[in-house]
């Protein structure tokens, strides 16, 4: 490559100075200033430095437009090297890039001689520079000498040649993947986290099929506080929760977890949904007032085939009927959690037997480009679609959202399906009640009918004994301490006896400790030692439901 007429082509760059190989056919001509003869040179006597003087040693140096563009190249503290032809044979490299990766011969085509530009990628642009005449650069490539390198590919006007320049960001490399490891470590923190405080197993109630799906987003998003939860009241009847904290990482991860204990906690209270919500509101603002959380809590009664719901700033409920109807959750729903100052209210919307619900996070259906109600449209229309067991049914609906690994954004689904019961299945679920006018002759009709409907229904003698005893218990308690109207439920599941008596009386009865000598006051505790379990709850109409549960034998 004739190295004269390419450095005349540098910026800069006078074309006598590549003809200046010879230096010593130029005499060196220097001025010196005139001083008296026996005056010695003092400091304020030095005249300034001319171009191209070293003045660190006194003596003067060539100036920039005096350097061949050997001498140039040479002097960089960049590998450099320069490829000639359509092969690109190595025609010159400095001494940083000798330095860097070895000496490397010349008149060799660079894809034998410089293994490097292949491990750096470079190889593969050599042609596309020289076809297109324009430079490309490939960033922060790693050699198996541990060095990271961005290297630029220049085309050299009218010389059917290359100027490769590679910059050492080894540093900036190592610091880069450093910050991406603690972002990496920090990110599998909070997913660890968001994980361990989300139910490991869900409650399975007898009456409905669950199953539910959290996905983080992907390895780019920081992880949210995206929440679900299946809390069993007793009764048969089931608390349904989901809710999303927006923030991200740690912090995010550990207000849902407070939430969610507290979530748990209220519910024991059997408390209406709007109520649980309005709690959970005051507890928001208390824990960070800067984190805005979003929840539904819903209640289902299998006596009463609906779910009964609170929202705070959360998206509607879906439900699928059995004919494949979607069916979506209207108002009321009031403003996200912690935002206090407003008065909850509790919705229903029908799930008979044979449908399906969606509980859901805005990372299922929220996309930049578009409004969230057109992605809620979108999940109702893949609902109605999608069929098969609760499972199935969420891994549809994160597939027809187009929900992958890579999501933006954290997605969580609940889906509750309340089955339709036919058969030999059927004969496992039974119901029987009775309206208690009250009077002296309450009680032995409650024993009779009791008495009649478990012999029916085939239970041992001694849960059928148990049974009218707690029927016996839970009616005198509520005609000494309750008001009309009374009424008697017995129900039978797969797997548990559940005796309800309801009256007009709001004041939830407790169980206390009955001296010797009392003659009354012994009800509840008894019930509560003959039964697995046993609660009470105020009903919406002003009055109260006792209840107790047996576990039957498998």
């Amino acid at each position: 490559m004739n190295f004269t007429r390419w450095s005349a082509r540098l910026p800069g760059t006078q074309r006598r100075a590549a003809a200046r190989d010879d230096r010593s056919s130029v005499p060196a001509a220097r001025a010196e200033y005139a001083r008296p003869e026996g005056t010695p040179a003092q400091p304020d006597d030095a005249a300034p430095a001319p171009s191209g003087t070293d003045t660190a040693e006194g003596r003067p140096g060539p100036a920039l437009d005096d350097l061949s563009a050997r001498e140039i190249l040479g002097r960089l503290p960049a590998p450099v090297a320069l490829l000639h032809g359509p092969d690109h044979r190595v025609a010159y490299v400095n001494d940083a890039y000798e330095a860097a990766f070895g000496p490397r011969p010349t008149g060799v085509p660079a894809a034998e001689a410089m293994p490097e530009l292949d491990r750096l990628s470079v190889l593969p642009l050599l042609d596309q520079v020289l076809r297109s005449g324009t430079p490309r650069t490939v960033k922060s490539r790693r050699t198996t000498e541990g060095g990271s390198y961005t290297v630029t590919c220049t085309p050299i006007a009218g010389e059917d040649g290359v100027l490769v320049y590679a910059a050492d960001v080894t540093d900036h490399a190592e610091a880069a993947e450093r910050l991406r490891t603690s972002e990496r470590r920090h990110r599998e923190t909070a997913v660890t986290l968001q994980r361990s405080l989300l139910p490991q197993e869900l409650e399975q109630p007898d009456d409905l099929r669950i199953a539910a799906t959290y996905q983080p987003g992907g390895t780019d998003a920081a992880v949210g506080g995206d929440w679900y939860d299946v809390i069993t009241l007793g009764a048969g009847r089931t608390a349904l929760v989901i809710g999303d904290v927006m923030g991200r990482g740690v912090r995010a991860a550990a207000v849902m977890g407070q939430l969610r204990t507290a979530v748990r906690a209220y519910a024991r209270l059997d408390l209406p949904p709007h109520e649980v919500i309005q709690l959970l509101d005051v507890l928001a603002a208390e824990i960070d007032a800067s984190q805005i959380a979003t929840c539904v809590y819903a209640v289902h009664d299998p006596n009463e085939g609906q779910l009964v719901y609170a929202s705070a700033g959360h998206l509607p409920i879906l439900v699928r009927d059995e004919d494949g109807t979607v069916q979506r959750a209207a108002d009321p729903t009031g403003p996200p959690l912690g935002t206090g100052g407003w008065v909850h209210t509790s919705g229903t919307i029908a799930l008979p037997p044979g449908s399906t619900a969606v509980l859901y996070t805005d990372g299922l259906v929220e996309r930049r480009s578009e409004d969230i109600d057109e992605g809620v449209a979108s999940l109702a229309r893949a609902l109605a679609g999608a069929k098969g067991s609760p499972q199935v049914v969420c891994d549809r609906l994160i597939r027809s959202l187009g929900v992958t690994a890579e999501h933006d954004d954290d997605v969580a689904v609940l889906v509750v399906q309340h089955p339709a019961r036919t058969g030999a299945n059927a004969e496992l679920f039974h119901n029987a009640a009775l309206d208690l006018l009250g009077g002296i002759e309450a009680a032995p009709r409650a024993r009779a009918f009791a008495t009649g409907v478990l012999t029916s229904w085939r239970f041992p003698v001694e849960l059928r004994d148990l049974g009218v005893l707690a029927t016996s218990e839970l009616v005198a308690n509520s005609l000494q301490h309750g008001t009309p109207p009374m009424r008697l439920g017995l129900r039978r599941t797969d797997r548990r006896l559940i005796i309800e008596v309801t009256d007009g009386d709001d004041h939830l009865p407790r169980r206390r400790q009955a001296e010797p000598a009392d003659e009354a006051g012994r009800g509840i505790s008894i019930i509560a030692s003959i039964a697995t379990s046993w609660g009470s709850r105020r009903t919406p109409g002003g009055g109260k439901a006792v209840w107790c549960e047996f576990a039957l034998p498998q």
